[in-house]
């Protein structure tokens, strides 16, 4: 006997192109399955980015919601109108850039949720029609928000600061926060705000930090910072994952407000 519950949601949870070995590789860091699927109790499969032997629209309405996951590589600037950009820096995944556009639309042409964690939220806001800035870690009028160069794995994610939540958004209500410490780990940020997002939460030097948007019955959510790091031992990043969940399952998203982080 199955020790889950039956029917538990399916999410898909977007692939990168990854050099293993020598071979690419359709891939996946652990942390952002392994955390999904257990704080959002739910069924997982992950989505190839092979756009040239499958088609967004043949996988989504198999899903229950979508995972737009972080990754080592930057959405290419061509796609928000930026191609050849002087400070433009890959490494770039053109699959996995054309398969997450299109699975983007087509959850949200059937109604069904897409949350995204770093580059999912990039990803998020060039679909809606937004840009991009790839100055983040170095504009000296921003504080930084990515780790020294030479940080380790575990330096580069304990670089952190203090986002607040916009009052009475998706995210204050579902993780009852009104602000939260985060880590950042990212050098690129919104510029444009897509069309219909709206801001969930904000660094102290203005860069967005968090949007959402309902597009018929497709709740959208998506946070700059990653989750999915040590979420075990963060109760913060447990819940942006079991609101994931209730949203899958359509349930309230509303959590008495608890104590700033």
């Amino acid at each position: 006997m199955t020790r889950f519950a039956k029917g538990r949601p399916v999410v898909g949870i977007a692939c990168c192109t990854r050099i293993v070995g020598t071979e690419p590789a359709q891939a996946v860091i652990n942390r952002y399955v392994v955390h999904a699927l257990r704080y959002a109790d739910a069924a997982g499969l992950l989505v190839p980015a092979l756009p040239e032997l499958m088609d967004a629209r043949e996988v989504a309405p198999r899903l229950d919601g979508l995972l737009l996951t972080g990754s080592p590589s930057n959405v290419d600037p061509a796609r928000y109108g930026q191609a050849g950009a002087p400070d433009a820096a890959g490494p770039y995944d053109p699959g996995r850039d054309a398969m997450t556009a299109g699975l983007i639309a087509a959850m949200i042409d059937l109604g069904k949720p897409v949350f995204g964690i770093c580059r999912g939220l990039q990803e998020l806001n060039v679909a809606f029609g937004g840009s991009l800035r790839r100055d983040a870690s170095r504009d000296p009028g921003l504080i930084p928000h990515h780790a020294s160069d030479d940080a380790d794995l575990d330096a580069m994610f304990a670089h952190e600061h203090p986002v607040a939540l916009t009052p009475g958004g998706l995210l204050s209500r579902g993780l009852g926060r009104a602000a939260l410490t985060v880590n950042s780990v990212h050098f690129q940020a919104i510029d444009r705000l897509g069309e219909g997002l709206t801001v969930e939460a904000s660094a102290p030097d203005g860069v967005v930090e968090a949007v959402s948007a309902k597009v018929g019955e497709a709740q959208v959510l998506a946070v700059q910072w990653h989750p999915e790091w040590r979420t075990d031992a963060n109760p913060d990043s447990q819940e942006y994952f079991r609101l994931f969940g209730r949203v899958l399952r359509g349930q309230p998203v509303q959590q008495d407000e608890r104590t700033p982080a």
